[in-house]
């Protein structure tokens, strides 16, 4: 094992970037200046950050670095894809402990490396420094796309429907798994972590995807969301989003929000309530959009959507309508919350 401050901060940069390759034509200038140069002529640049902290995001004990690097990128990947965009470069940032050695961050870069490969996405800077409080993560993606095909979270309107990508609830299940294996494995040495027939929602905690194939597909239908957001915090928090930004409201129907078995079967064993861990888990990273009503026929073709309820006038409110029709229940912001 190498100590970091043998490299230095240069050295490591260097070691940690060697062999980078553009995959991007806007990358004009990457890594090795003192910042870096892209050129977007004629269309629109979208950033975003994301902080990883851990001990507040993540657990070491369970999260392998190479996971948690392709996580920490594809997160970012993310919300490009839910403005209907396309992700094309990332600067990184990481705050180290002295407990790390090279060999941990070059793992946690493999990942990095690994998401960036896999969706055609560019390392073109970040910074490194020391940390007394762990591991710190910080990414910011630059996306773009052309000035008409941009989707905020504001366009939503009355009689639209309410789509959703995937299934909802896995990766929250995912980590109440993790949860319990730590628990059970505390000062034991020779302990087993037993995942088996609940793969799904370990990897839907450990190694997240960010749905470009919905994008791409809902291209080639010829469809432009009206609104879209990603599900990182729940769907009932971005469903409030959605409708608080677009000033609607919204009818979404218990029976039609899509969950795997393995989640059922989770939150059956620990006796928690499926819908509410559907509703407010988190971290599924699906993309949670509106059509017209006149693309229902589209967006019905599209392999894996699903029209889960539609939008309403304001004074409506935002609700979920019970398995058996009959009753409503406000839709709350319950998912998670960072600074709490």
């Amino acid at each position: 094992m190498s100590e970091i401050s043998e490299l230095g901060e240069f050295g490591l940069i260097d070691r940690l970037t060697a062999g980078l390759k553009n995959q991007n034509q806007a990358s004009e200038l990457a890594v090795g200046d003192d910042a870096a140069v892209l050129s977007y002529p004629d269309t629109r640049v979208l950033v975003t950050t994301d902080m990883l902290l851990e001990n507040v995001h993540f657990d070491l004990i369970y999260v392998p670095l190479k996971h948690l690097g392709y996580k920490a990128a594809v997160v970012n990947f993310s919300d490009i894809y839910a403005m209907n965009g396309t992700p094309r470069q990332i600067t990184v940032g990481l705050g180290i402990s002295k407990r790390f050695t090279v060999e941990h961050i070059e793992e946690l870069y493999a990942g990095i490396r690994l998401a960036c490969q896999i969706y055609g996405v560019d390392i073109v800077g970040g910074d490194t420094c020391a940390s007394h409080q762990g591991l710190v993560i910080s990414v910011t993606c630059i996306g773009d796309a052309k000035a008409d095909d941009v989707v905020r979270r504001s366009g939503a309107a009355d009689t639209d429907l309410i789509c959703v990508s995937g299934d909802l609830g896995a990766a929250y299940m995912g980590l109440q798994l993790l949860e319990r294996e730590k628990v059970a494995s505390a000062g034991r040495k020779d302990f087993v972590p037993d995942f088996a027939g609940k793969e799904y929602l370990v990897e839907r905690q450990l190694k997240p995807e960010a749905r470009r194939d919905i994008v791409e597909a809902l291209a080639k239908e010829g469809i432009r969301p009206t609104s879209m957001i990603d599900v990182s915090d729940g769907l009932s928090s971005e469903l409030i989003h959605i409708c608080r930004d677009s000033n609607v409201g919204c009818r979404v129907y218990e029976d039609r929000i899509p969950i795997d078995y393995q989640t059922a079967v989770m939150a059956e064993e620990l006796n928690m309530n499926l819908v509410t861990a559907a509703l407010n888990g988190g971290e599924d990273y699906e993309l949670l959009f509106t059509v017209p009503l006149t693309d229902r026929e589209k967006v019905e073709k599209i392999e894996g959507v699903k029209v889960i309820g539609y939008i309403t006038r304001p004074e409506l409110g935002s609700v979920l309508v019970t398995r058996d029709g009959e009753g409503e229940i406000p839709l709350t912001a319950q998912g998670w919350n960072p600074l709490k």
